[in-house]
């Protein structure tokens, strides 16, 4: 029998980890093992101590550049592993399953017969701003997909063109695709470019994406930036870390944009931050690229 574990990073953020939780146990697959992971936050310990799925908590403490993103996906896994987990289902602490999301993607994730790894990602709806939080019966209306991503069928599966469109909000893998890439590059702390680093590993290991209709995870509404200038800092330095790794820049149009509003120097050759910033401290891994 196929063992499926729905795992998560979280610093902050409680009410929209427990939006999450309950979305989990709703779900019409209920899965075998809730795994998360908590970033320089203790007091998740005790949120979850009442779940009402088998879950496992793990603590990481924050990393001198920020917070861990990369090491506590990979502790997160790591540990759905060690107890047997054949599908990895990696949710930011921000979504709320939507009720087949997570046997679907149990279902395209067994159905794949590449020898390859593949990484299966989901639709994500966003969803508005709220002050009395979200009715389950209530997701499917309100939430409103990414224009960059495409809108599939509920049983249609295609195979994505671009690996950079990868993004950790929603995604699944088989165990052994997860150890044939190796986890996230633990390099990267803070905010920026250990997605896209990880596509490319997918890549250069043989691998693709795959896009799954019916696996559709909605995100809670939070403030964000774009360019994300509070992260700064994470975003020059991961950018650096790339660049070595891979030949090229990640996060060109956020680069290209910190250098129109005098934060950096960017050429395209060099990039140099101009503008000095604390380490971010909100990050969660909440992509909206």
């Amino acid at each position: 029998m196929t063992k499926v574990a729905v795992l998560t990073i979280v610093h902050g953020r409680h009410d929209h980890l427990a939006a999450m939780l309950d979305g989990c146990a709703r779900s019409l697959c209920a899965p075998d093992l809730m795994v998360v992971v908590a970033m320089d936050d203790p007091a998740v310990e005790t949120q979850v101590r009442h779940a009402p799925l088998p879950t496992r908590v793990r603590r990481i403490e924050r990393a001198p550049g920020g917070l861990p993103l990369a090491a506590a996906r990979n502790l997160a896994a790591r540990t759905a592993l060690e107890q047997g987990s054949d599908v990895l289902v990696f949710l930011d602490v921000d979504c709320i399953p939507g009720p087949s999301l997570i046997g679907r993607y149990r279902d395209v994730v067994e159905a794949e017969t590449a020898q390859q790894p593949v990484v299966v990602a989901g639709e994500v709806g966003y969803l508005p701003p709220t002050t009395w939080g979200y009715r389950p019966e209530e997701l499917a209306q309100l939430g409103r997909p990414h224009p960059a991503r495409p809108v599939l069928t509920v049983d249609e599966v295609r195979v994505a063109d671009d690996l950079d469109l990868f993004w950790s909000l929603s995604f699944a893998m088989s165990a052994r695709s997860w150890r044939t890439v190796g986890g996230f590059d633990e390099q990267y702390v803070g905010y920026g470019g250990e997605d896209t680093d990880f596509a490319m590993r997918i890549g250069a290991a043989g691998g693709s994406m795959v896009w799954a209709g019916g696996a559709t995870a909605y995100h809670q509404h939070h403030p964000s930036e774009n360019p994300s200038v509070g992260h700064l800092h994470d975003i020059v330095r991961n950018a650096h870390i790339f660049r070595r790794s891979w030949g090229r820049w990640p996060m060109v149009g956020w680069l290209e944009e910190f250098a129109r509003r005098g934060l950096v120097r960017f050429d395209g050759d060099t990039l140099e931050e101009l503008r000095v910033t604390q380490p971010g401290a909100a990050a969660t891994g909440n992509r909206e690229p």
